[in-house]
């Protein structure tokens, strides 16, 4: 027993000797971060630099956006036009007004073709009494016939005085209330509308009148050559 338990001493007393740092070494240091102010400095300016161009980027797709709306509104057509419909009926009824008229009326070619049957520059001698009564009458009533037309015209621009002032206001009022360019331009076109159509109906009424004029002076200047014609039938003597 005794002789076991020297045997063993023997075998551990080198272990027990050596040092104890060797058995328990120490773990190797981590490495320190080393901070760099002017690396740090430059990433900030990077990146303030970059949220500018952003920002720049956002600024100009707005303007874009805000251009793009623009191009709309100036796009846009106005809801309904006013005076449109006003202007048609305006003429159509004018031009009825004109296409009645009695005896002579408005066509170039109809006034060469009638003018000098109704009022022939002379009768001569021969003409029979009956001719000239009737051909007296006719012009009666032609002149007459004239000025009623005259008064016709003038009551049908009359009365559509109030509609066009009503159409005037809308369209007034369209035009300051214009969203965009093109509204505000159809709106002003159609007061230029308006306007030449007024200016339409008051040339109907020049002309019925100058028509109804001229046709009384054409039968004054008749009635004076019939007037020579029978007083040369009755005293029996030519030219």
């Amino acid at each position: 027993m005794r002789r076991h338990l020297a045997c063993l001493l023997m075998t551990t007393a080198p272990l027990m000797a050596a040092p104890v740092t060797g058995l328990f070494a120490p773990p190797a240091m981590a490495q320190v971060a080393v901070y760099d102010p002017a690396n740090h400095a430059q990433n900030i300016l990077q990146a303030v630099r970059a949220l500018q161009e952003l920002e720049g980027q956002v600024q100009q797709l707005a303007h874009e956006i805000e251009m793009l709306e623009n191009m709309a509104r100036n796009l846009e057509t106005l809801p309904v036009s006013v005076a449109e419909s006003i202007i048609g009926q305006r003429i159509i009824r004018i031009q009825d007004v004109l296409r009645r008229a009695q005896g002579i009326g408005y066509s170039v070619d109809e006034i060469e073709r009638d003018y000098e049957t109704a009022y022939p520059e002379d009768y001569g001698t021969t003409t029979p009494g009956s001719v000239l009564v009737e051909d007296a009458r006719a012009r009666w009533r032609q002149s007459r016939d004239a000025f009623r037309e005259t008064l016709t015209v003038s009551a049908a621009a009359l009365e559509d005085n109030e509609t066009d002032a009503g159409a005037i206001r809308s369209l007034v009022t369209q035009s300051q209330d214009a969203v965009g360019a093109l509204q505000a331009a159809q709106a002003g076109n159609e007061l230029s509308a308006m306007t030449n159509q007024q200016l339409m109906q008051i040339e109907a009424m020049l002309a019925a009148q100058h028509r109804a004029e001229a046709l009384e002076e054409a039968r004054k200047l008749a009635e004076a050559e019939r007037g020579r014609a029978r007083l040369q039938t009755f005293l029996g003597t030519g030219d």
